[in-house]
C-alpha cells in the first residue's frame, strides 16, 4: 500500500496537494481491511508525506519519499550550548530523516498548542519539558512509544526514554569539586530566576551550602546587585553572566582576585571571556548523539547525562 502510493507521486500520477481516494474506495480497489489502509497513510502521514484534513480526508503533502522519517523537536529556547546539542544530534541522523524543530520559550500555552497542533504528524517526538507544570498533559496524548524526553525529567515522564540532566546533583558535585577555591570567599551569591531555571539547581546549591557551613544569598536579578569583595557568583545564563562581569569592572573589582564567577554551561566564548571562566557542564554534543542513538536503535532507556567542573581562572 505504501510502495503503491510511493510509485504514484514517484512517476507523477499524483502531485502535491493532490486529493487521495477515500480510505473505503482504496480498501475495496486493494482488496484489504480498512485498518491496512489507514496505517498505511499514516505511516506516510508521519513522514510528511500525507495530511490529513479532517471532514474531507487525505491529500499529498510532499513528493519528497526519499524521507523515511520524520522527527518533532520541541526546545524550550535556543542558545550556544543547545546549537551543539542539535548540531550533534543531526550530525549521527541519516539524509533520509527530516527534523523539524520548534520552541515553546517556557510558555505552557505554546507548548500545549505546538503538540496537540502535531499529534500524529511525525514519526518520533523529542520533547524537552523544562519545568513548565502540567506538561505531561499534553505530551500524554502523543503515542507513548514515539515520545523522547530531553533534559529536564520529572516522575510524571517515568514511562518515556530520556537523556537528561541531574541537575541538583551536578550542582552539588561541581560546587564540591571547586570547595578549596569556593572557600577563599566569604559568601556564595546564586542568580535564579525561578520561572525558566531548574529547580534542581536551586535545591544542589543549597544542600551544598548548607553542608559545608557557607554563607549564600539567593539573588532573582542582578538589577540591583552590587559585587562586593569576597563574594563568589554561580551564574546560570549568558546575558547575566556578561552584566556581573561589567557591574565588577564598575566597581573596580578584580574577577578571581576579589569576586569570583561559577558559569552553568560551557561554551567557547566562556574559555577566552575574562581569561576564562569556570563553568559547571554537561556534554551536550554527547547528549544529541545519544539522543539520536537511542531513536535509530528504538532504546527506552533513562540515560543521565554526564557533568563535571570545569576550573579557570575566575576563580
Amino acid at each position: 500500500m505504501v510502495a503503491s502510493i510511493e510509485a504514484s507521486i514517484a512517476d507523477g500520477s499524483l502531485k502535491k496537494d493532490d486529493q487521495l481516494p477515500s480510505l473505503n474506495v482504496i480498501k475495496d480497489r486493494f482488496s484489504v481491511s480498512r485498518d491496512t489502509v489507514l496505517t498505511a497513510f499514516n505511516e506516510l502521514k508521519n513522514r510528511g508525506i500525507l495530511n490529513s484534513v479532517v471532514g474531507k480526508g487525505y491529500y499529498v503533502a510532499s513528493e519528497n519519499i526519499v524521507i523515511q522519517q520524520k522527527i518533532f523537536v520541541l526546545f524550550d529556547e535556543l542558545n550556544s550550548f543547545k546549537e551543539d546539542l542539535y548540531n550533534a544530534f543531526l550530525e549521527q541522523l541519516s539524509s533520509n530523516i527530516q527534523v523539524e524543530i520548534y520552541f515553546h520559550h517556557f510558555n505552557i500555552q505554546t507548548f500545549n498548542n505546538l503538540i496537540l497542533n502535531n499529534v500524529g504528524n511525525y514519526s518520533y517526538y523529542v520533547i524537552m519539558p523544562a519545568n513548565l507544570e502540567n506538561a505531561h498533559k499534553a505530551v500524554s496524548s502523543l503515542p507513548a512509544d514515539k515520545v523522547y524526553i530531553l533534559d529536564q525529567t520529572n516522575e510524571q515522564f517515568v514511562q518515556y526514554p530520556a537523556i537528561y540532566q541531574n541537575f541538583q546533583k551536578n550542582v552539588y558535585e561541581g560546587l564540591l569539586s571547586g570547595l578549596p577555591l569556593i572557600k577563599k570567599y566569604r559568601k556564595l551569591v546564586l542568580m535564579f530566576e525561578e520561572n525558566n531555571q531548574p529547580v534542581g539547581i536551586l535545591k544542589g546549591f543549597i544542600a551544598f551550602c548548607n553542608d559545608y557551613e557557607l554563607s549564600y544569598i539567593i539573588l532573582p536579578s542582578l538589577k540591583e546587585c552590587i559585587p562586593r569583595k569576597g563574594e563568589v557568583y554561580v551564574i546560570l545564563d549568558d546575558k547575566n553572566l556578561i552584566r556581573i562581569i561589567k557591574k565588577i569592572e564598575e566597581q573596580s573589582l578584580e574577577i578571581a582576585e576579589d569576586v569570583g564567577i561559577i558559569s552553568y554551561n560551557d561554551t567557547l566564548l566562556k574559555e577566552v571571556v575574562a581569561d576564562g571562566i569556570t563553568t559547571i557542564s554537561t556534554d551536550f554534543s554527547f547528549m544529541g548523539t545519544k539522543l539520536a542513538t537511542m531513536i535509530l536503535e528504538n532504546s527506552r532507556q533513562q540515560i543521565e547525562n554526564p557533568s563535571k567542573l570545569i576550573i579557570r581562572k575566575s576563580v
